[in-house]
């Protein structure tokens, strides 16, 4: 697993008239092949009538999966210009459907490659490009004589407090960066002088948007 990587935080859409052509982009964050077929499937049904509907979506943390289609454009125009967008903007599983109504007027090779990607941009934007960043789950168990001082120390090295919970001692439940972990270990240890240590529960990707972490299921934002 790799510490961080770019993906979109949601659903999204927009789009624009290029020369009297409408170009509308759907942008979905995907897990797996099945679940980009099924929207990518479901905005086809939506738009039957469209000239085009370029569907691209790429999955793994190393791209392992990348797919496309210029449905109908020419070659190169359209589906691997948005992939090759995707690529350099370094975002990975995600789903995009650029669906095209002709309005007239051809806009040639360079013009369909600027539309196709441009739109995708539009869609890609609306839908929140965030970092997915590595944390460890972290559970602390110290004395409640502690808890004061735990917490100062946890916050004012920019960990985050998910829960605390109180029995016959006091259970701190910590979001700590993989990579930081070590070291509130050893903020643990010595705020208890050595009788206590953190146990790591789990192992998971949180969402930051710009600077912040986002928890999607209680719909607020940390500063991190």
């Amino acid at each position: 697993m790799i510490n961080e990587y770019k993906t979109i935080y949601e659903y999204g859409e927009d789009e624009q008239i290029i020369q009297k052509s409408r170009f509308i982009a759907y942008a979905k964050p995907v897990k797996t092949e099945e679940e980009a077929i099924t929207f990518i499937n479901s905005i086809k049904e939506q738009h039957k009538t469209a000239t085009h509907n370029v569907p691209v979506y790429v999955l793994g943390q190393n791209y392992e999966v990348q797919r496309y289609s210029d449905d109908g454009e020419p070659s190169g125009t359209a589906g691997l210009p948005i992939l090759d967008m995707i690529k350099r903007e370094e975002i990975k599983d995600m789903a995009i459907v650029v669906t095209r109504y002709y309005g007239g007027t051809k806009l040639g090779t360079g013009g369909l490659v600027r539309a196709y990607t441009s739109t995708a941009k539009l869609g890609i934007n609306k839908s929140q490009v965030i970092n997915k960043v590595l944390h460890d789950f972290v559970k602390i168990r110290i004395e409640y004589t502690l808890l004061g001082k735990m917490q100062n120390e946890i916050m004012n090295n920019n960990y985050i407090i998910k829960d605390t919970e109180f029995d016959d001692g006091v259970n701190i439940y910590v979001y700590s960066k993989v990579d930081e972990t070590e070291k509130l270990d050893n903020i643990v240890k010595n705020v208890t002088n050595g009788k206590t240590k953190t146990q790591i529960l789990d192992t998971l990707y949180l969402d930051k948007l710009q600077d912040e972490i986002k928890f999607k299921e209680q719909g607020y934002y940390i500063k991190k």
